[in-house]
């Protein structure tokens, strides 16, 4: 139980404090002017949860890394993609927002999945990955997705009150900018991994 406790202890400190700042508070803090919280919140577990069961994986079992090089160029592109799209913006007849304002599973489904593609190869993922060569992985696991969702709930904090504030044009850019950053982010450290 020793060891369980340290793992969960070191690898949430270590994650937490890895996180913040990162390109992912910054996604939180977009999704969260855009979608209700809760789903923000349950598609970052499942990413999180997910990509570090993955990284315990290979960290404790094969001891081994995944090409993070290239899936970090991959999903920099993307992001550059999502920030276009965000841009462009979308109109919504007034019965389609208000389906979107009450179904919660697509809001999920793209949290997810933007979280696992910018998780992929980050910085949290290496950390996990080094973390569970060193302790158990079953704390190290719940430790860095709890460490991980906890710093981002954060940003979902400041997400919302800023979206309540904000004009819908200001958040449309900033979430634009934001998407881009994170893109241009994902690129320069694929740029540099692979020189």
């Amino acid at each position: 139980m020793e060891g369980f406790l340290v793992a969960l202890v070191v690898s949430f400190g270590v994650i937490f404090v890895a996180e913040l700042g990162d390109k992912s508070q910054l996604m939180a803090l977009t999704f969260a002017t855009r979608f209700k919280t809760v789903p923000v919140l349950i598609g970052i577990t499942i990413a999180t949860a997910v990509v570090h069961l993955a990284s315990v994986a290979i960290g404790y079992g094969l001891g081994a890394a995944l090409p993070t090089e290239w899936i970090s160029l991959v999903a920099g592109v993307a992001f550059l993609g999502f920030g276009a799209w965000t841009l462009r913006g979308d109109s919504l007849t007034e019965e389609e927002r208000r389906k979107a304002e009450r179904s919660n599973k697509s809001a999920i489904l793209a949290v997810s999945v933007a979280f696992f593609l910018a998780e992929l190869g980050d910085k949290t993922m290496l950390a996990t990955i080094t973390l569970a060569t060193q302790y158990g992985w079953f704390g190290t696991w719940l430790g860095s997705t709890v460490g991980m969702v906890a710093a981002d709930a954060l940003a979902i904090l400041v997400g919302r009150m800023l979206g309540r504030k904000l004009p819908e044009k200001t958040i449309k850019y900033g979430a634009a900018i934001l998407f881009a950053i994170c893109g241009l982010w994902l690129i320069l450290e694929a740029v540099s991994q692979l020189t």
